[in-house]
């Protein structure tokens, strides 16, 4: 009976105990070194350091093999071919991005290869991945270290004025009769990565020269290791009035980045009546592509469009 008598009443239990510390607590960092060595702040030094490490390893792999192609391109074979597929994987490597590839090419050349476009980035990345040259526009000859790089990489270069249309057009058909293949960028420019833009059916003018048509679709989809979003689109994107210099600065201090290459099942540029609908039928699939890896969704090979009823049996889609 006393121990219940003496128990505080039920509304006293309830109220909180006086707080002895009269001010509030304060943690410190008890790491040596300062900012340098927290962990869970920002390290602007860090990424500047590997930033600088990934530009000097860039421009020693550049210098050295730049008289390597030049020399290959003197010689018969496809020497020169298989040294710009690995110039373009380690260029990527030291650029920071991890190069992940769903498909393969197709081997039954000479092949158009049709890809989305968003960033500069795709160069390399496509370099690497695909034994084929790239139509690109004619500024890009213009371009310091740029244009050396492709003119060495066997660039075709189109100005899109009508007093050339014809003899450019020509040319890469003559070197797809050559047995060369192509890589082209049919929306014409970049864009911000986050769609795909119309496919311009003047760019399948040259379709008839190719054996196979295999769409293509690219997405950059990791960075830091976690799935891109819709926010990290411009680390990887290049378009608009950005700078290569500053664009290739941010990425570079980056870590984590990888693009995905889905390479679809390719098909003959005759089994669609004309390049219109061949425009629409290949954009339909990198589009699809495209859009399940920005939705982290798992991604397989897209079937090519249904072949007519009177289609010859020697027209039939590549492996």
């Amino acid at each position: 009976m006393d121990a219940v008598a003496d128990a505080p009443a039920p509304i006293e239990a309830l109220r909180p105990r006086r707080l002895r510390r009269r001010k509030p607590l304060r943690f410190r960092n008890r790491l040596p070194g300062g900012r340098l060595f927290d962990v869970f702040a920002d390290r602007p030094l860090g990424g500047r350091v590997r930033a600088a490490r990934r530009l000097a390893l860039l421009t020693l792999w550049t210098l050295f093999s730049v008289p390597v192609q030049a020399v290959l391109l003197l010689l018969p074979g496809k020497a020169k071919i298989r040294f710009a597929l690995l110039y373009h994987a380690v260029l990527s490597r030291l650029i920071g991005l991890r190069v992940q590839v769903i498909g393969r090419p197709c081997p039954d050349g000479p092949v158009l290869f049709v890809s989305n476009h968003s960033s500069w980035l795709d160069i390399p990345v496509l370099g690497g991945v695909l034994p084929a040259v790239f139509v690109a526009k004619s500024e890009v000859g213009t371009w310091p270290v740029i244009r050396t790089i492709a003119y060495l990489g066997r660039t075709v270069f189109v100005s899109r004025s009508r007093g050339t249309t014809g003899r450019e057009a020509q040319a890469m058909r003559d070197h797809m009769t050559g047995g060369g293949s192509l890589i082209l960028f049919p929306e014409g420019t970049s864009n911000d990565g986050t769609r795909e833009l119309p496919f311009r059916t003047s760019f399948f003018a040259i379709a008839d020269g190719a054996r196979q048509v295999q769409p293509v679709s690219v997405v950059y989809d990791r960075l830091g290791g976690l799935p891109a979003c819709r926010r990290d689109r411009p680390l990887f994107a290049w378009y608009g009035d950005m700078e290569i210099a500053s664009h290739f600065w941010q990425l570079a201090r980056r870590s984590g980045a990888r693009v995905t290459v889905v390479l679809h099942e390719p098909f003959p540029p005759g089994r669609l009546p004309n390049r219109k609908a061949l425009a629409a039928e290949t954009q339909r699939i990198v589009r699809e592509g495209a859009e399940r890896l920005r939705q982290n969704r798992p991604v397989v090979p897209i079937a090519p469009p249904a072949a007519p009823n009177g289609e010859a049996k020697g027209e039939a889609a590549g492996p």
